[in-house]
């Protein structure tokens, strides 16, 4: 007879009733289910990033070895996660409460799994319940019930529940309004720290000091809570800030698999904060403490599966001697926050301590016990033992702000980090020296110093950044160098004295190579606190190359430990190494054909998810082919540094040291395995060169042709020679060059620096003051870092992903996108098949392209983008182009590896791109894999990729569309026609008009005619129209009603920001000329949008295109797997 589990809600009198709790009635799920529908976590954003690919990619594979089918829903398409073969049944579809009922009805699934998405997947799980979905279909919760989802993520309900077991929390008030948000924080006194309920990464809230921030930090989280609630709470700044993972079986078992402790004290989002696993400052008494609370917190709620427990403890008695706390703490400790699901931390800790938490919480969701379930990395022993750590692990997290400078740069309780860096020592101090260098920030290491932190006067703490910011780690270095102590730094940061000592002894070491003659013993001792060889060539003035040198000489090289949850209690049967100097080498050379992936570094904007998964297909596909593969990454929250993605994992920096060394310990007999440097994005490009000067063979196209398309002269001489046209252009060094060139070529012109990723420091300019202004305030222009300019060349955008075997090359798909050229490709959408082009134009396209693969003799992937300029500048993807219209066809850019577009082409083709590159990059052809040269046949479906922004994260940055790259990751929408796909999309993007609502209109002067169309689409779907001056004035001239609405916010009420607010619109219009005035009016309004979490358009095509698409029925759009549109094409 089949067991059966009651999942529902079993309310505790002192919480009282919800409205909502009439639609949560019990669902019964067998104790086996047979069928299971796991949500996903939708776009990367700043706050919800790969963890949960990598979660939700490790679950979906350990349900189906428990015989259980799987359903997956998620929007992201640039995951592993996505890829028909992890789930049964994939879903790309926007992530609403409509979608996922018609997904339920189809599939019938015995029950939900919800804590593998995110926030996202929590906030769902909920508003299924609250539709009276889950009741209707008879469908339950897997893993944790809903009541604890509520009490945990409902700021009232975890109080009450926290008072019910007795453990402390912070003196705060939950408020659902402005009123009430002013009469707490008199009462309560300032500072208060503002956590909106049910977000994620903190958006929306901060710590207020002044009366100002905290009306400014309510009146957003307000806005960003789904059901309006923020929590008050007494700020426990400076304190320690300690995490705990905890997993929970249904016979109560529970374990600790992870305690970490964050650098930074309380007051910085733990995403923002330096995390170091195991805890380096917490006394027995104390780590037991939090262990015993931990435990206590995941029993008392219920939790089967992983659970994160975050505690504000006491800090060291110096820290608070300076905080001067005015109030008598209650507690040792306090809990701060309970994530009942996988999250970032889960992804580190899984990393750290090779514990695979996702693939366990799965187990336990569909019924399995700790005890019974399998160590994938010992195969000896179960899930029940607690994983023990003889290294120190360190996360860095990855800011964006060599991309935004003039963002606010101060790292607070709201998340700003995009990615992260993992490394594995074993010494602290060699850690975070292993970390600064995994970065990857322009080759930055602890050395880097600001040239504005360098003064003649006397040293003065206040000139350099030492509260929390991301440039943290290095003033604090700069500090100690000039003579500060322990003690005042101790004062400024509110950092650990055990830390700043760390600090302090690399600091010593510094000054020692820089006196003292370079002996082995001195080398050796570097080399064990972290110093890389570049760092020990700069103060030893040597170069890196004679640093090598000289440690090769001495036999002073690196050995390799293994990661293996047991202190080496039991053997690892998973390859998964760190890097050390000790003495015995764990990592013997792997054996038979094996080449080397390198991966793709930390997730920033320009380089994302995208390359992990291409490194990931790549190592599965050198598996099958009878090649042992190896991975090199630093990246904690990706598939690719899963224990079981390669055969061999090197969790490294990617630098060339370190690139370098783990190819020397792969070596046998003289023989260097081949590295595949084609998928890790730029990082990995950027390595090509170096490996091949020091005779390391690279696997695919030759460093020679990688060094072609990258050379601005030599891929100018390239393309002439084969009769290609490009926009005209040079590459310059100096101003005088600059202006002459751009006075040859004419305005306006694309000015970028070269070698670099996401379009960074890319403009258009119109004049030559805005070129002077470009190269003398935003880039670095010297002989060997020229400045590339264009002409701007105004027209539609192309871009195909080739595949090149030296004979044939495949086109998978021509992708064009919605946006005119300008705006870079990543943040442009993207539709396949092309909607517009002519027929002559898709022929040059696919000439040019082969032509351009032969001829550079790529070996795998390149991605090539075009310009076709010439007749109007938007089409529309509905009207077919007239092809007596004369255009000429420009190559922009050639890049000679995988591109951000080859998951959504995969998937939408299903022509297995980067799988398909390896092979042929082993020296098989297109032939032989069963395809011929030419364009992949186009299938019976339409895709659009649209970009989605995390600009409600990062304060003072404006983020209108542009040729420099801001999206941080992407949503697809599927379907059998143009306008339902499109429609798609923009729900899942949030980038959708809605019927009958206001919209906001400001249209820059030379966009004012091409808005005329989507005026009388707005107007004609009933949408009521507010506009700004102008806009208002031609409105009316076109006999249409139109509310005008002041863009000046010093001259009355309402203005555009009171709409906004209000609520009175529900999407924006601004698009956008280069005058300063404009431009600072335009940021009040796309700020206002952001923050209000409307949709905002800053680019006239996209608007047109989200506006022809709005005569849809709602909920006309088709619901399949991705699996079943490619079957019907």
């Amino acid at each position: 007879m089949v067991g059966y589990n009651i999942v529902g809600h079993n309310l505790s009198p002192h919480i009282g009733t919800r409205p909502q709790d009439t639609a949560e009635r019990e669902a019964i799920i067998p104790d086996k289910p047979k069928k299971v529908l796991v949500i996903g976590s939708g776009p990367i954003v700043i706050g919800q990033a790969a963890e949960f690919d990598y979660a939700g990619t490790q679950a979906c594979k350990s349900l189906r070895e428990e015989g259980v089918t799987t359903v997956l829903v998620n929007s992201n398409p640039a995951t592993i996660m996505t890829d028909q073969g992890i789930a049964d049944r994939v879903y790309i579809e926007p992530l609403t409460v409509e979608v996922l009922e018609r997904i339920i009805e189809r599939e019938q699934p015995d029950g939900i799994l919800p804590t593998l998405g995110g926030q996202t997947g929590l906030n769902l799980a909920v508003a299924l319940a609250d539709a009276g979905v889950l009741e209707r279909h008879n469908v339950g919760l897997l893993g944790t019930p809903l009541e604890t989802i509520r009490r945990s993520e409902d700021r009232e309900y975890f109080r009450n529940f926290l008072h019910d077991i007795n453990e402390p929390e912070p003196e705060n008030l939950s408020v659902n309004t402005m009123e009430e948000a002013l009469a707490a924080a008199k009462q309560m006194g300032l500072p208060l720290v503002v956590r909106p309920a049910y977000t994620l990464g903190g958006s929306g809230g901060g710590i207020a000091n002044t009366e100002e921030e905290f009306e400014t930090f309510a009146r957003t989280g307000l806005s960003a809570s789904p059901i309006s609630q923020i929590l008050l709470e007494r700020s426990l700044v400076g304190w320690k800030e300690v995490e705990y993972e905890v997993m929970r079986d249904s016979a109560d078992n529970c374990i600790t698999i992870c305690n970490m402790e964050n650098l930074d004290p309380m007051g910085v989002h733990t995403g923002d904060s330096i995390v170091v696993a195991p805890s380096q400052t917490l006394s027995d008494h104390e780590y037991q403490m939090l262990r015993t609370a931990s435990l206590k917190i995941i029993r008392g709620l219920g939790i089967e599966g992983g659970c994160n427990v975050q505690f504000a403890l006491q800090p060291h008695p110096r820290v608070s001697e300076t905080l001067g706390q005015e109030w008598l703490p209650e507690s040792p400790y306090y809990v701060i926050e309970v994530n009942p699901r996988v999250s970032r931390s889960s992804a580190l800790a899984s990393k750290a301590t090779g514990y695979p938490i996702a693939r366990v919480a799965a187990k336990i969701a569909v019924g399995k016990k700790l005890d019974e379930i399998e160590n994938a990395v010992t195969k000896q022993t179960t899930a029940a033992f607690e994983p023990a750590l003889d290294y120190c692990v360190l996360k860095i997290p990855r800011w964006p702000f060599d991309k935004f400078p003039h963002g606010d740069r101060r790292t607070t309780t709201q998340m700003k980090a995009t990615g992260e860096v993992m490394v594995i020592e074993r010494s602290f101090e060699a850690a975070l020296q292993k970390g600064a260098r995994s970065l990857e920030l322009n080759g930055r290491n602890l050395l880097w110093e600001d040239p504005s932190w360098r003064t003649e006067e006397e040293l003065s703490l206040d000139s350099l950044p030492l509260g929390p910011n991301d440039e943290r780690l290095w003033g604090v270095m700069a500090a100690l160098r000039r003579g500060a102590t322990v003690d005042e730094l101790l004062d400024y940061t509110k950092i650990e004295p055990w830390f700043l000592n760390a600090f302090e002894r690399i600091v010593k070491m510094e000054r020692r190579l820089l006196r003292e003659e370079l002996t082995p013993t001195l080398l050796r001792s570097a080399k064990r606190i972290g110093f890389s060889d570049n760092q020990i060539g700069t103060l030893a003035a040597m170069l890196p190359e004679q640093v090598r040198g000289l440690r090769h000489e001495w036999d002073i090289r690196p050995v390799y430990k293994t990661v293996d949850t047991c202190a080496a209690e039991f053997d690892a049967v998973t390859p998964y190494y760190y890097s050390t100097y000790d003495q015995e080498n764990e990592a013997l050379p792997l054996e038979g054909k094996k080449a080397v992936v390198i991966g793709s570094g930390p997730i920033r904007i320009g380089q994302g998810i995208e390359f992990d998964y291409c490194s990931v297909h790549a190592a599965t596909a050198l598996s099958e082919a009878g090649v042992r593969s190896i991975m090199i990454n630093s990246n904690p929250e990706t598939v690719s540094t899963d224990f079981d993605a390669s055969d061999r994992l090197y969790f490294e920096p990617l630098d060339e040291e370190s690139v370098r060394d783990i190819l020397e310990n792969e070596q046998v007999d003289g023989e260097y395995p081949a590295s595949v440097v084609q998928f890790g994005g730029q990082t990995a490009i950027n390595l090509s060169q170096s490996l091949s000067n020091a005779g390391m063979p690279i696997l695919g196209s030759s460093a020679e042709a990688i060094d072609i398309a990258a050379d601005r002269h030599k891929f100018e001489d390239f393309l002439s020679r084969l009769g290609i046209p490009q926009p005209p252009g040079a590459a310059v060094t100096s101003v005088e060059e600059a202006l002459k060139v751009a006075q040859n070529i004419g305005y306006p012109s694309v000015v970028r620096p070269s070698y670099v990723i996401g379009g960074r420091a890319m403009e258009i300019v119109q004049n030559a003051t805005e070129l002077i202004h470009y190269l003398t305030a935003a880039v670095e222009m010297s002989p060997d870092k020229p400045v590339l300019i264009d002409r701007y060349l105004e027209g539609k955008e192309c871009e195909v992903d080739a595949i090149c075997d030296g004979e044939q090359v495949l086109i998978p798909g021509i992708m064009e996108h919605v946006e005119r050229a300008g705006v870079h490709s990543g943040d442009s959408m993207a539709i396949y098949p092309n909607m517009s082009l002519s027929p002559r134009e898709v022929e040059t396209i696919v000439d040019y392209t082969t032509r351009i693969g032969l001829a550079l003799g790529v070996q795998g992937l390149m991605n090539v983008q075009f310009v076709i300029h010439g007749g109007a500048a938007y089409r529309s993807p509905l009207t077919p182009h007239d092809d007596t219209e004369q255009t000429t066809v420009y190559i922009i850019e050639v890049n000679p590896r995988g591109s951000r577009t080859i998951p959504f082409i995969s998937k939408l083709t299903g022509v297995p791109v980067a799988k398909l590159a390896t092979r042929l990059m082993l020296g098989e052809t297109l032939r032989t894999q069963g395809y011929s040269g030419g364009l992949w046949p186009e299938q019976d479906l339409v895709g659009i990729k649209a970009p989605v922004f995390s600009m409600a994260k990062l304060v003072g940055v404006d983020w209108h569309l542009g040729p420099e790259m801001k999206s941080t990751g992407e949503v697809m929408g599927v379907d059998k026609d143009f306008k339902n796909a499109l429609t798609k999309t923009l729900l899942a993007a949030n980038l959708n008009f809605k019927p009958g609502s206001g919209v906001l209109l400001s249209i820059a002067d030379h966009h004012k005619s091409e808005a005329v169309s989507l005026i009388r689409n707005l107007t004609d779907s009933g949408c009521l129209l507010y506009a700004t001056e102008g806009t208002a004035a031609m409105i009316s001239a076109m006999g249409l009603p139109v509310n005008m609405t002041t863009k000046k916010l010093s001259e009355g009420h309402p203005n555009v920001v009171d709409v906004i607010e209000d609520g009175s619109v529900s999407a924006v219009v601004n698009t956008i000329s280069g005058s300063p005035d404009v431009m600072r009016d335009g940021f009040y309004i796309r700020r206002a949008a952001v923050e209000k979490h409307i949709p905002c358009f800053t680019s006239m095509d996209t608007a047109r295109a989200a506006a022809e698409s709005l005569p849809s029925q709602p909920g006309s759009y088709q619901i399949y797997t991705i699996g079943e549109y490619l079957k019907a094409s």
